[in-house]
């Protein structure tokens, strides 16, 4: 989305990781006080409840730039008293960039251990606020004056997964905890694949995610009968289950005769994470 009017705020603080947060930060309100604890940045449960709270004209769902360009979050975007997108992933020293759209609403964005702050809340769009992340961590952030009507975000600053397969790692990249490794069963002549298991906030994972196999062998797929109707589409080469299934059961198999790596995900829920791999030697 393009800028009006690229005048930048920067912060110059280095990034500490919420989890050092250990008193409670009061943050400016317009005429109220908002109040957030410790147990806001403790936990996976915790960053989940967090994200349930927000406003959102999506999803909620951390979406991984750690391979791509630095991101721009928008504030007010559509009307609505929210950032877009609300929860980021990225890598140490990106710097992440908020920028105004409206000209009626005024907003900030203010970390909620103090770690970064843009300032009295404005209403110009075109305004932008950056701050470079130095240290893994989970940063909580809001805007001041609607906090508590759940305009809130998070940046999780994290290092990418890295193999020896940087196609697969960039598929596979917040995706059920991926962290680079891949299940090795060469010389194994039939390997089982589970779809629809836990992972991705549901049942929305295949396990394992990520194989190394042998030429000619077969990979069977096995539904959970879980997180919905399940199909196996391919990004590379030419064999897909394209008919989705929600039944318990397996529905698809096939036997890779050439090597390579074969990228698949499952169509409904590709955005959700639920995505595999498989690499042929």
């Amino acid at each position: 989305m393009p800028s009006n009017n690229r005048r930048t705020f920067l912060a110059a603080s280095t990034a500490v990781g919420l989890g050092s947060l250990t008193g409670v930060h009061a943050l400016r309100t317009q005429g109220t006080s908002t109040t957030f604890t410790a147990a806001d940045s403790d936990g996976e449960d915790s960053l989940d409840t967090w994200l349930a709270a927000a406003n959102d004209p999506q999803t909620h769902q951390i979406r991984d730039f750690r391979y791509d360009d630095p991101p721009t979050v928008y504030l007010g975007i559509s009307n609505t008293n929210s950032f877009s997108p609300p929860a980021i992933k990225v890598t140490p020293e990106t710097t992440v960039t908020w920028e105004w759209i409206s000209e009626d609403v005024e907003y900030n964005v203010v970390a909620i251990d103090g770690t970064f702050d843009s300032g009295q809340p404005l209403s110009e769009a075109g305004e932008t606020f950056e701050y470079t992340f130095d240290a893994k961590g989970t940063y909580r952030y809001v805007s001041e004056p609607y906090a508590d009507a759940g305009m809130r975000g998070v940046v999780v600053v994290d290092t990418a997964p890295s193999s020896e397969y940087p196609t697969v790692d960039e598929w596979l990249a917040g995706t059920n905890g991926y962290d680079g490794t891949i299940t090795d069963q060469l010389d194994t002549s039939l390997v089982e694949i589970t779809t629809g298991a836990k992972g991705n906030s549901g049942h929305s994972a295949f396990e394992p995610h990520a194989v190394k196999v042998s030429a000619g062998t077969t990979i069977r797929w096995s539904w959970t009968g879980k997180g919905g109707a399940h199909n196996i589409v391919f990004k590379d080469g030419d064999f897909d289950s394209e008919s989705t299934h929600a039944e318990s059961g397996v529905h698809f198999e096939e036997t890779f005769s050439e090597t390579g790596v074969f990228r698949y995900a499952c169509q409904p829920h590709h955005a959700l994470g639920h995505r595999g791999a498989i690499i042929v030697e």
